[in-house]
Formats: structure tokens, sequence, C-alpha cells
């Protein structure tokens, strides 16, 4: 099939504007050289306009799939889309060292660029996850010649990201390492692994020290997943030329913000959004019902990306095109019955912090805590509270999942609200506070807020896990602990009940805690022990939420 038509039907069922007519011509495997000699292989889809803006995609997943449509897509669109495989990925020269080349290599090629005869000093950037990593490196640097920025499913820092609440996101960092380490595998051999449902890796995630579980998982040392174990503490060095938060301010170009409710990365893409308005920039966010590789990102990706780049890099957009409403610079999608796509001029929307009390029995309430003797359970790390759904790098396994089976467990608490009389709309940034005593003084407090339907079906929404350790535990031996969940936009309808989870981790989402402080990467002690949660008046433990609009 010809590639033009190729282009045309995905543009159709994408549901894409209509694109610009004339042939897109490819050159593959051009060498970029970067300032040390490292050559960096690279995808040139030229449109017939030789003085045309050029978008750019730097990715360490290859050039092939869906980026060469996207590639395709672009030119299609007028546009020279360059797409560079990152150092040491792709056959690109030098070794993959996450975040560390970034920004040098973007330097480079933006470089290489300027001295093509096909450079009008026009630049756009569009990236996925870590090709948004990418563009941050880069944005603050690409001066004026930096148009516009597509950023979907990402942020310009990951610690925070890694090490949520203080944890390890297990589960999302040896997926990830698995994940690059299988571009360099046989693809029958890949195939074989996935039919099997992955076992290495599955095993890998149970193992201990996890020092050990990048061998498990692949047979080979990641690099960097040994480091990513050592350098986990809040002030490491390590991390201080591996994040571009602090540049995020001085990025000047339009910045079109693409993520999901159960992303990974969410909180932290929201603090750029926060950082780039306090700057006085107009980023436009849209957050939709999307896991992190989600089949329906792609295409709205591409729905809100390429109107983007039409804005801000043509000099006319294509007929036909409506034009933005500037005066509703976020879209999101509430979630829950009667929910669906809204407009809004800013994030978040102004609401009305709730806070519904844990009461005794399990009674979630929005009124005040009474006089009760504490919930206790036992967390015991050798047969760790599994985690079910929510922010995931796997799409398969993400989003909300009935959680009935782990609230079945001893080592979880619920706490669950009457039925509403009226829906109750929750849109904006989710936190608890939980106070809390433990026989140990190394645990986690986890918490998730639910759905539960008419069915009795409990459907996660948001949550978020906070590590504890026995420098923060006061003489009384009562912790409050602040909990950050994930943000959220939801409508729990009339009829259905909030619920609260409370337990003492989520493995393999987040590392387990051994109990014993151990060094993260070494530990293998594993120690139980008894956790009571207070609920009383002078221990008010809740979950607080945003309420837009509440009938209950």
């Amino acid at each position: 099939m010809p590639d033009r038509l190729v282009t045309r039907l995905a543009g159709t069922a994408l549901r894409l504007p209509l694109t610009r007519s004339g042939p897109v011509r490819v050159t593959r495997d051009v060498p970029v050289r970067a300032r040390d000699g490292v050559l960096l292989c690279t995808d040139h889809y030229a449109t017939p306009d030789r003085a045309a803006p050029t978008v750019l995609i730097r990715t360490p997943y290859g050039r092939g799939g869906p980026l060469r449509l996207l590639g395709r897509l672009l030119a299609a669109r007028g546009w020279h889309a360059v797409i560079q495989s990152c150092r040491g990925t792709g056959g690109s020269g030098g070794t993959f060292a996450p975040l560390v080349h970034e920004r040098d290599d973007g330097l480079d090629t933006l470089d290489w660029l300027r001295r093509q005869p096909w450079w009008n000093g026009q630049l756009g950037m569009f990236g996925v996850s870590y090709q948004g990593f990418a563009q941050w490196a880069l944005a603050a640097d690409a001066g004026e010649e930096l148009r516009a920025m597509v950023a979907v499913v990402t942020a310009s820092a990951t610690r925070d990201s890694t090490y949520a609440g203080e944890s390890f996101a297990l589960d999302t960092v040896l997926t990830w390492a698995e994940l690059l380490h299988a571009q360099t595998v046989p693809w029958l051999a890949r195939q074989w692994e996935l039919k099997r449902g992955q076992p290495r890796l599955a095993a890998a995630l149970d193992h201990l020290p996890l020092v050990d579980a990048d061998r498990v998982a692949t047979g080979v040392t990641i690099p960097f997943f040994q480091e990513w174990l050592r350098h986990h503490t809040p002030q490491a060095v390590y991390w201080r030329n591996r994040v571009f938060a602090d540049r995020v301010p001085l990025v000047r170009a339009p910045v079109v913000m693409v993520t999901g409710w159960h992303d990974i990365f969410l909180p932290a893409q929201l603090d750029d959004h926060a950082t780039l308005r306090a700057a006085g920039a107009e980023p436009r966010l849209v957050i939709g019902p999307w896991t992190h590789g989600s089949p329906g990102l792609f295409a709205a990706a591409l729905r809100e990306g390429l109107p983007w780049l039409d804005e801000h890099l043509s000099a006319a957009p294509p007929a036909g095109r409506p034009p933005r409403d500037t005066t509703a610079s976020v879209r999101l999608h509430v979630g829950g019955p009667g929910g669906g796509w809204r407009d809004l001029p800013d994030w978040p929307p102004p609401a009305v912090e709730t806070a519904w009390h844990l009461h005794p029995g399990g009674e979630l309430a929005a009124r005040q805590p009474v006089t009760s003797a504490p919930d206790e359970f036992r967390y015991d790390p050798a047969d760790p509270t599994p985690s079910l759904g929510g922010p995931l790098l796997v799409a398969k396994r993400a989003g909300p999942v009935d959680n009935r089976l782990v609230e079945a467990r001893p080592d979880v608490l619920t706490y669950t609200s009457a039925p509403l009389t009226g829906p109750v709309e929750v849109i904006g940034p989710v936190r608890a506070e939980i106070h809390v005593r433990s026989e140990l003084p190394y645990l986690d407090v986890y918490v998730r807020l639910c759905d539960v339907d008419r069915r009795g079906r409990s459907w996660n929404v948001c949550d978020g896990l906070v590590r504890v350790t026995p420098d923060r535990i006061p003489a009384s031996g009562a912790l409050r602990v602040p909990v950050s969940l994930w943000p959220t936009a939801y409508r729990f309808a009339a009829g259905h009940r909030l619920r609260v989870q409370v337990a003492g981790g989520a493995h393999p989402r987040w590392a387990r805690n051994p109990g014993t402080g151990e060094p993260l990467g070494t530990a293998v002690t594993l120690r139980a022990g008894w956790r009571q949660i207070l609920h009383d008046p002078a221990h008010p433990s809740a979950v607080l939420l945003p309420i837009i609009h509440s009938g209950r």
C-alpha cells in the first residue's frame, strides 16, 4: 500500500485534521555528530516545501513503528520531521544513560539543523514519556527558534516520580529497564517472553535483594537501575544534572500538555504546568481517562498536538480548522457516571476542600470524629499487600480495577460512606492525613480512594504512599502522616459510596518496606509489625477532597 495512502487512512482513523498534499521524501540513518564525536542516527521526513518549519523528536525507543507513521503524518502536514535515536539506542553510538546527555545532544542536534539547507529557523518538538524529558532538557536553551512543544505523559523532573513518597517505584523502574533491554534482544525471543507473560520480570519484582532484580529480569546488570537504588535520598547529588525543573520558568515556547488521570507522571506534569503559569506562560493542559500507554492516548496526543503545531509553527493554519478557544486553557475528563469532558480556564478549579473522616466500624463520613479505639492491622513484607491497577507503566494492568479482592485481605482497612443521596464531584489535588502508631519505626502508609458502585464493586480513583522513618516519629508514638494522592476529576454518582483504603504498602508498584531500615538495594531481612490507625478527636484521620459539587 503506498505510503501516502497509509498516511491518509491513518489520519482518517485517528480523526485528525486534513493534511496538506504532496509527497514525503524519507532519508534514514543520517549521522548527526555530537560534540564528543558520538554519531546519533537520525531520520528526516522531508515535506515538499524546503523552507518549512521542523518538528524534532528524540527517542530511546527506536524510529520504527508508530514513530515512522508519525514522521509521515508530520511531513504530510507541511513540516520537516526529524526523528533521532538517543545515544546508545536505535543504532546511535555511545551508551544510554537516562537523562544525562539529552541537553547536550539536543543542543548539538539543533546546531546540525541550523546548517541544513531546508532549515527555516522555526522549531517544534513532540514527545511522549522519555521523549518529553528530552524536550525539557533542551527547551530552556533552544532560544527563540523553539516555537512550540507537545509534551505527552511526561515531566521535566523524574526524581520525585521515581521515589514518590520517598519509597521506590519498583514496578515502573524495573519494567522500564526490562523494556529498554528487550530492544537489544532478538525479536522472536522477545515475543516468546511476552507470550509467556514475562515470568522473569514477575520473578524479579518479587526478588530480594533488589540489587539483583535487574539480573533476574534481564540476565544482565542495568547500570541506571543500580544507580537509582543507591542514590535514592532527597539530597542525592546524583540527580542534580538529571532534572530540569529549575529551567522550566525560562521556557518561552507555547506548550500543550497531554496526560491521563492514571499516568505515572501526572503529579510531576501538573507541577510543570503550575510552574509555567507562575512564570506568566499560558500552557494548554489536557487530562483524559488514559494510562501511560493506553491506545487512546496516542490518538489524543495527535489530535491535540498537531493543531497546536499548526497554530504556533505555521504562517497560516489549515483552512477549515476553527480557532481555538483561548479562554479554556484546560480540558479534562471527569470520570464516573455522568462525568465527561469539561473546559476550564485554569487548573485546579476553585473547590471546597472537605474532610471525610475515618470513623469506628469502618465508616467514612463528612462529620467530625468521635471518641473511639484505633483500628489495627499487621503488615508483613514477606506477604506484601498487592497493588491493583492505578498508575502503572503497562497499560493493560493500569487504570481502574475492582479492588474487592485486595480489600478482603486482613492487612487492608476500609472506611466506606453511606450511599450518596446526590452526586459528589471531586476535581483537584487530593490529600489525606492519617494518624498512625506502629510497632516498628520503619513503615509505609498507603491510602487509596475508591468509588463503590451499586453492585458493590470498588473502583480505584486515586492513591498515594508515604515512607516513614524513625526521625519522624514523636515521643508519643502517634504520628500524623500527610499523604498526597494523585489528583483527580471524578463524579461519585447518587447511590454510590466513597471508600478509603489504608494499608502498609502496594507491592510491586512501590517497593515493599522491609521494616528494618536496611538500604533500599541490599535489604533482605523482613520484619512484620502491627499498625494502629487512630481516628478520635485528637487524631482526626481523614481524606480531604476538593469538592466542586455535593448533593450528598
